[in-house]
Parts: structure tokens; C-alpha cells; sequence
């Protein structure tokens, strides 16, 4: 069994992979000091409740804050028994190598990402990301990762939001009633939710432009399926695409 680890600013996922599915996906909020005691205890708490019979023999990491990978480390070590592969670090291979400035450090989400669309789509695509930050990651035919756009998240730009006015309030992201909104909530719902569509349209639009070439865009977050309701952005939504790449970078090294 793989363990599939996820590790982004906001959230840290836990996926167990047998080979064939995926038997459970736990979540955790994301926190730099958590031991790898904890980490255990919390893990073996869920997976004792769901019933899973586990026996992990390999774990796969990609983390956007390093302060965390060294307890994920000793959580695989101590009680796995197994080095974790680390996306990003010289030792786990991508399939195919980004093509990028030089010096430039790819993020391990965004290069997971890449493997796991073209795995399922091939190349030439465009995969929205709706995470902390808003990414959207451009996927040449060979399968390479060959640049993108990093746009604030959804909810980052209304805590900013919030923060800024103090008069606003808090809200929670949904499909508003109308664009024109009556009363300070719905205004601020339609300001976010159609503000983000026409964001994901004309970013998307003009990556196809710049690209000269068809592109497939693809969907993944938490909130990709809330903003597809209101046009028709994507042409798939994947809600395992993360984990499925870390499974496809974690064949591609146990193949040698």
C-alpha cells in the first residue's frame, strides 16, 4: 500500500492507494510544529475508525512548506519503516522534467499536478487549481510543465478583504442569487464568485492565445465544481488530481 501525502499551505491530505483505488482520504489543517507522534495518532485514530485493514509499504510526499516535510519524514520512518519519496528533491524523479527559467523552483503541488493530468489527459493543458493561491499550470504535449499564473486564492482575497474593511464580514463562497446583490453579503458573494469566473475565463483565454495551439483545461480544488455551475470554464473536473499524480511519480521511480 502507498501512502500519498499532500501537504499545502492550508491543508495536509493523507490518501492510501492499494493498487488499483483509493481506500480512504483523510484531512488535517496543515501546522509546521505537528510531531510525527501526532501525526501518527491522528492517522491511526481514522483509519481505525473506518475499518481499513493498512499496511503501508511505501509513502510519497509533496509539500508547499518545507518546515513540515522533516516530521513527515520521521512519521514514514518510525512508523512505516520506508523512506519517503520527496516530490522536488533530487532523489524522486518527474517523468518528464519542467522546462523553466533557470533557477527556478517549480512548486511540488503544481509539478504533481502536471503528472497526474497528462497521465489522464495527455498534453497540451491548462490545470486551474483552486487552493490557498489560485494556480493555473500550462502542460506541453510532451507532458512538461512549461509555465502558468499564480493568482490569490478565493479565500486569501476575502480574508483580504475582510481585513481591509472592517465594516465587511465575513462569508461563506456561494453561488449568489443574482450579480447585482441587494444587501452587503450578496454583493460581496457576486464580487467573489463572478469576479473568479471572469478571472479563470480570461486568464484561460489568454494562455490559448499565447500558446497558439488547442488546450484542454482542466478543474481541481475543493471549489472548481462550485465555479463551474455559473459558466462553462472546464472541460473536465478532476477531485483526486493531486493524489492520482503522486501516484503516477511514485510508479515511475519504483519502475527504475
Amino acid at each position: 500500500m502507498l501512502l500519498a501525502i499532500d501537504c499545502g499551505n492550508t491543508n495536509t491530505v493523507f490518501s492510501i492507494w492499494d493498487g488499483t483505488e483509493f481506500l480512504c482520504t483523510l484531512r488535517t489543517s496543515t501546522h509546521h510544529a505537528r510531531t510525527a507522534d501526532a501525526y501518527f495518532t491522528w492517522f491511526s485514530t481514522l483509519v481505525k475508525h473506518y475499518g481499513i485493514d493498512v499496511d503501508i509499504t511505501d509513502v510519497i510526499i509533496s509539500s508547499t512548506v518545507p518546515r513540515v516535510v522533516y516530521n513527515l519524514r520521521v512519521f514514514a520512518d518510525r512508523f512505516f519503516g520506508c523512506r519517503p519519496m520527496v516530490v522536488g528533491k533530487p532523489e524522486c524523479a518527474l517523468p518528464v522534467p519542467p522546462r523553466v527559467d533557470p533557477g527556478t523552483l517549480v512548486g511540488s503541488d503544481r509539478l504533481v499536478n502536471t503528472a497526474g493530468a497528462y497521465d489522464r489527459h495527455g498534453g497540451d493543458l491548462i490545470v486551474v487549481d483552486f487552493g490557498t493561491a489560485t494556480t493555473f499550470d500550462v502542460v506541453a504535449r510532451d507532458g512538461a510543465y512549461v509555465g502558468g499564473v499564480i493568482a490569490p486564492g478565493v479565500n486569501l482575497s476575502l480574508e483580504a478583504l475582510h481585513a481591509a474593511a472592517a465594516a465587511l464580514p465575513h462569508i461563506d463562497v456561494t453561488t449568489p442569487p443574482r450579480v447585482i446583490g441587494t444587501n452587503t453579503v450578496d454583493c460581496m458573494q457576486s464580487g467573489v464568485y463572478w469576479g473568479y469566473i471572469g478571472l479563470v475565463q480570461g486568464l484561460c483565454a489568454q494562455i490559448k492565445a499565447e500558446y497558439a495551439q488547442p488546450m484542454t483545461v482542466i478543474g481541481t480544488g475543493g471549489l472548481a465544481p462550485l465555479f463551474a455551475q455559473g459558466a462553462n470554464l472546464f472541460d473536465k473536473i478532476e477531485d483526486d488530481l493531486t493524489m492520482h499524480g503522486l501516484t503516477v511519480i511514485h510508479d515511475y521511480n519504483k519502475k527504475g
